[in-house]
């Protein structure tokens, strides 16, 4: 098995915001020279977040909204009172999950037609890395 690693690092413009990393991925399926295995994609940060789905601006919105429901900025948590006011970031890291995988066929990323691999920024404005492991024959 031959295994390749790309690490990309990522700066958003906002404190929330949602990246489309696809094309990087594929470049680094391109560069590994891997035709049949998998894709591995994980964030290196604690408060961001890698997922598949639709990048359809509404999905984004709508996530972005349940997110903010569910796990909420500027609450009185435990983490918040001691270090940084960016514990919502980490819970909502936990919620999306940190890391995809990705089939390889042929040479070629196995997502379905509206699916891209999106990175989500929870607490941005500084750079993150990516790792891409690209794994098989």
């Amino acid at each position: 098995m031959k295994v390749h690693n790309e690490y990309l690092t990522v700066q958003t413009k906002q404190k929330r915001e949602f990246q489309n990393i696809t094309p990087s991925v594929k470049f680094a399926l391109e560069k590994s020279g891997i035709h049949d295995g998998l894709v591995l994609v994980s964030t290196l940060h604690s408060n961001a977040a890698v997922f598949i789905n639709d990048e359809e601006p509404g999905l984004l919105a709508d996530l972005d909204a349940w997110l903010e429901k569910v796990a909420p900025h500027g609450e009185d948590y435990k983490h918040s009172a001691k270090f940084e006011s960016n514990a919502s970031a980490h819970l909502q890291s936990l919620l999306v999950h940190h890391q995809v995988l990705v089939p390889i066929s042929d040479g070629r990323l196995e997502l379905g037609p509206w699916q891209s691999v999106i990175y989500a920024e929870f607490d941005g404005l500084r750079p993150k890395r990516i790792l891409i492991k690209v794994m098989g024959e």
